[in-house]
């Protein structure tokens, strides 16, 4: 260790090893290794300016034919890159690929096998790749394109040391590709045979779908790492595995589908280990608990792995890790309700294992979010069990309450929101069993200073909501306080004092301003057990969809504080408020993606007779209703009027309104009673009318439409009974839902305005346009529906590309040849008219490669995969698509600013098309390696007027004044 203060002698230090690694001198470049391994190791927040200027000269040391040497370096070098913060990350990996560091590593662990390499010069070289796996994902592409390096690795893994062969299975759970996944399937198979090692899944998303595509085989594998008959350390690596594997709803599901039970069981087992655990290390049975109860929180998805872990106990054991005696309490006392109070009290006041308390409730919150309506506990036992969860997740809530403005650390702020949280779930439980326990446990809890709590709740949200003390730093407390406001509401003998006073007013202020964007605070800047996870951190090739709640927890919480105060509000018909408040909601549903606040928004609306989900950026289908001309299907009513509508609708939004014959098998209808007969007898695919049942109300099934066309529907009372009768016999649950005023089940989706799958059989039989892309290359192409060969195609609906585009209803309305043609002529590839075609039908642009996949294309093949924007881009000019060109541009510049060197492609694309935007943005781009370009020539492959618009970009930039510069 260095005995002296080296801090104002760092720089001169670090300047004359840098002078001896290049040097190579084999006498004197140990030592000067050596000197940087100390240096690092013991003063790696003072080396952080100078890490960079070791990488250099250490990697041209790799494959020094002195081996120590060569060694030396590979350690030092993986200290450095180890120790390097976040910041720097991007300027190294610049100075990694430019110094050819993954190469040279490649190369001489390939060298390896029947080489005179050491063990240690081989396990140093795989943990430094296995570094520069896990810290830059783009690097993970020179590894899996190697095939031979994957066989020499794998020949390592099963042939060397132990210690070699867990170097290479680390590696592995770094890598991404499908070339590598048979190997590590092999691998871990061999592994868990032959010995233990641990693992850090470091995967990217690519290479989990690939895992779980390999199915029973690797999960059984990854089960058995969280046996209890495995090291600890193995344990827990099993489950952060699994954690990285069911990241998202989907893979929970396929994950779940394939081995439930087995996974469930070893979670329990996971959960159970301090129970079980004596004599062995506490920080490691911490850890492990840890792990397994983060992998249980695969309870926030629904599926049939909830009915495992209420077979396996799951009440029990979450039970156990709140209070610590409570077996031997519950036989030595009888529990009246006040008894069951008071042990749980006590239990909680120990803090016994505090730090997974909100684990605790998050997954309790989440198995009574899914259980079925009939549930109910096996065993008088079990019915104890969960008396005692919900009674200490509701003493937690009184004492959020108490603790109030004292909320300031994170760890309190997680256990206040996470039990109050999960009381408010529990008491919207689709289970009648949890969601009655947890009204009267908590009318009990709160029977002696309910009201005195309540009248501090309403302080602490008025003085929280004023001008002075709204702000970031106080909204987690605030969201605490809501979740409390929202279960006070459902207590029917709270409900009074909790309407009364400016309550409304106080939360449509606050949504006001969450929507103007004063703040925004996700939960998972304070929920930090549901959330964090430096794990997760090191994931590429993510694109996750937005959580159910939004990105804001203020927003959620105030909206569903709101549509609760005006459920019980008896007086807001005549409130002066009320303008507002509807003008609010509205808001909300015009600028809103996320589906929660989205249904709770419509949810208040409902109680003004709106339902659904009115939005003035999407007025669906509603003009097309009252064109008669255009329909192609009439609904008779029983007394001989009719209705005018469109069969494609109908298929997509409300098919119990057509015959089941109007179906091929493959998209079936659901059977109903509404259609009464065909008056014609003629083929199905020509039907024009549909004779409806006599018990069809005329005035609730013409506001159905409304609701199909549109997406919402105005109604009285009375108008609104009939209708909702009517949408349950359509299975229109969402608008049924909404005409009951009930807040939807945690996680419904919201009703798509997305026809995309009228692109396939279901609307196959209503198509009656072939739209065909310009023949850009001979290619082998088939139709999926018909024998035509002539040009690539797609088959469409007048309909819906005329409501959508006003290009294209000028043009079938136009009377002129191409409004009577079966086909038309788009003038773009067959690439871009599939992009422009899903993007009318569902408002969405597909999106380009991403993540690892682009980050490892060349310029050419880039190139290939963005022209395809350009050219609706193009298009949508011409077409009147004003949001479709927007949403092409805001991806050619995201693709842009990946890759500065793509804008001069990009410029000749956008010049070619006429593009002039588009091409001062590529000049833009180009602008701070304009003399780099012109030096080398390149700029001679554009015409005189491109090289000058990337000339004033220049200058513009030098002036500071535009530019791209980052």
């Amino acid at each position: 260790m260095f005995c002296f203060d080296i801090q104002d002698s760092l720089a001169d230090i670090v300047e004359a090893l840098v002078w001896i690694l290049h040097c190579k001198s084999e006498a004197i470049v140990g030592m000067a290794v050596n000197v940087v391994v100390k240096l690092v190791s013991s003063n790696s927040s003072m080396m952080q300016l100078y890490l960079t200027d070791l990488i250099n000269p250490l990697s041209s040391l790799l494959c020094s034919n002195n081996l120590e040497v060569a060694t030396s370096c590979a350690t030092a070098l993986n200290m450095v890159l180890s120790n390097l913060s976040v910041k720097r990350e991007k300027q190294v990996w610049e100075i990694v690929k430019e110094a050819k560091t993954l190469i040279q590593i490649i190369r001489i662990i390939r060298e390896f096998p029947g080489g005179t390499q050491p063990i240690e010069n081989f396990q140093e070289m795989v943990s430094l790749l296995y570094t520069i796996l896990w810290r830059w994902p783009p690097s993970r592409y020179f590894v899996w394109k190697d095939t031979i390096l994957i066989k020499v690795l794998e020949d390592s893994r099963i042939k060397s040391h132990l210690s070699a062969k867990v170097a290479v299975l680390k590696l592995y759970s770094a890598l991404g590709n499908e070339t590598s996944i048979d190997l590590l399937v092999l691998s871990l198979n061999i592994w868990i045979e032959q010995f233990s090692h641990l693992f850090v899944p470091a995967l990217c998303n690519k290479v989990a779908k690939e895992l779980l595509g390999n199915g029973e085989t690797i999960l059984t594998m990854m089960v058995s790492c969280m046996d209890v008959s495995e090291p600890l350390a193995v344990r827990i690596e099993g489950f952060r595995l699994a954690q990285h594997l069911v990241a998202d709803e989907q893979r929970c599901i396929k994950m779940t589908s394939l081995c439930s039970g087995p996974l469930i069981k070893a979670i329990i087992g996971g959960m159970r280990v301090w129970r079980l655990g004596s004599g062995k290390g506490v920080n490691d049975l911490v850890s492990l608990l840890d792990e397994a109860c983060r992998l249980a929180l695969i309870t926030r998805w629904p599926g049939e792995h909830h009915n495992h872990f209420w077979e396996q106990g799951i009440d029990k054991v979450l039970l156990d890790l709140l209070l610590e005696n409570f077996d031997k309490q519950a036989s030595e006392h009888p529990l009246t309700p006040q008894a069951r109070i008071s042990i749980a009290q006590q239990g909680l006041d120990t803090n016994f294992l505090i730090a997974l308390r909100p684990y605790i409730w998050e997954i309790f919150g989440w198995l009574a979010v899914h259980c079925r309506k009939d549930f109910r506990p096996s065993a008088d036992r079990n019915e104890l069990y969960i008396d005692m969860l919900i009674t200490c997740a509701c003493l937690s809530f009184v004492e959020a309450i108490c603790k109030g403005c004292q909320i300031s650390e994170n760890d309190d702020t997680s256990r206040s929101e996470s039990s109050s949280r999960a009381v408010l779930v529990m008491m919207h439980s689709s289970s009648t069993y949890i969601a009655s326990k947890v009204r009267l446990i908590l009318s009990g809890v709160l029977e002696i200073k309910g009201n005195e709590c309540l009248k501090r709740l309403l302080y602490l949200l008025d003085y929280g909501s004023s001008a002075n003390n709204f702000g970031s730093a106080n909204i987690p407390k605030t969201v605490v306080e809501l979740v409390c406001l929202i279960c006070y509401s459902g207590l029917p003998e709270y409900q009074k004092n909790v309407t009364r006073g400016d309550g409304i007013r106080t939360l449509v202020t606050s949504i006001r301003r969450c929507l103007s964007n004063e703040v925004c605070t996700s939960r998972r800047s304070f929920a930090l057990h549901f959330y964090h996870n430096v794990f997760y951190e090191r994931t590429c090739c993510w694109m996750t969809a937005e959580e159910w709640e939004g990105k804001d927890a203020l927003l959620f919480y105030s909206l569903w504080g709101l549509a609760e105060l005006v459920q019980h509000s008896s007086d807001i018909d005549h409130s002066h408020i009320k303008s507002n408040l509807i003008k609010t909601v509205q808001e909300v549903l015009d600028n809103v993606s996320a589906p929660g606040p989205r249904w709770l928004a419509a949810n208040i609306l409902s109680y003004f007779g709106v339902y659904g989900f009115p939005n003035k950026h999407d007025k669906g289908f509603g003009r097309a209703l009252e064109d008669k001309e255009h329909t192609d299907l009439q609904l008779l009513f029983a007394n001989g009027e009719s209705v005018s509508v469109h069969k494609i609708i109908l298929a997509v939004r409300c098919p119990s309104l057509l015959p089941p014959e109007q179906f091929p098998q493959s998209a079936k209808a659901t059977d109903n009673f509404l259609v009464k007969d065909v008056p014609r007898k003629c083929c199905p695919m020509l039907q024009k009318e549909v004779r409806l049942s006599a018990r069809v109300d005329q005035q609730a099934l013409l506001k159905l439409l409304d609701y199909v066309y549109f997406g919402y529907v105005e109604a009285g009372e009375d108008l609104a009974r009939k209708l909702k009768t009517l949408a349950k016999s359509c299975n229109m649950q969402p608008l049924f839902l909404m005409l009951c005023r009930k807040i939807p089940k945690w996680g419904t989706p919201i009703p798509s305005s997305d026809f995309t799958d009228a692109l396939g059989p279901l609307g196959f039989q209503f198509v009656d346009i072939i739209l065909e892309a310009e023949e850009t290359e001979k290619m082998p192409w088939a139709c999926s529906f018909c024998s035509l060969l002539v040009v690539p195609h797609m088959h469409a609906h007048k309909f819906i590309l005329q409501s959508r585009c006003k290009y294209l209803q000028a043009l079938f309305l136009s009377g002129m040849k191409e409004s009577h043609s079966q086909s038309i002529k788009v003038p773009v590839s067959w690439e871009a008219l599939i992009k422009l075609v899903r993007l009318i039908y569902s408002h969405k642009l597909p999106d380009p490669p991403f993540g690892c996949l682009w980050d490892n294309m060349d310029t050419k093949e880039r190139l290939y995969e963005l022209k395809p924007y350009v050219e609706v881009y193009w298009l949508a000019e011409f077409w009147i698509l004003e949001d479709v060109q927007e949403a092409c541009f805001t991806t050619i510049i995201s693709c842009l600013d990946s890759d500065r060197q793509l804008a001069l492609e990009v410029m000749k694309l956008a010049a070619g098309f006429s593009l002039w935007k588009l091409a001062e943005v590529a000049a833009d781009y180009m602008a701070p390696i304009y003399h780099k370009l012109r030096d080398s020539g390149v700029l001679e492959q554009l015409d005189e007027l491109l090289i000058e618009l990337v000339r004033d970009a220049s200058v513009r930039l030098s002036q500071g004044s535009g530019g791209f510069s980052g």
